[in-house]
């Protein structure tokens, strides 16, 4: 059985992101689309992992990577950031790995 990535050491999760980018290089080649979307979030979710959630702080605006949009943090819950994307209503949730601080 397959450890989860809150159960996994920096090392383990270093290695596990190897491996997905390594697997998502070959589905990109290979024309696979959706296996390669898999596999992107698989890697973002490895690598929200690896980051603080305190190098962020409610109530600030920090970019969206890969997106150009904005992201208003409400609260955390683990790994993901609650809160609005740009000017929306709606309330989401992002991978802090997705955030740049």
């Amino acid at each position: 059985m397959e450890k989860r990535y809150s159960q996994m050491s920096e090392k383990e999760l270093r290695n596990e992101i190897t491996e997905l980018n390594e697997k998502a290089k070959k589905a990109e080649q290979m024309g696979m689309v959706s296996e390669f979307a898999v596999l992107e979030r698989k890697r973002v979710m490895a690598e929200a992992y690896l980051i603080d959630p305190d190098d962020f702080m409610t109530g600030q605006r920090y970019s969206i990577k890969q997106d150009g949009g904005t992201f208003f943090i409400k609260y955390f819950n683990g790994v993901f950031a609650w809160g609005f994307r740009d000017h929306s209503e709606e309330l989401e949730a992002l991978p802090i790995s997705l955030l740049e601080e």
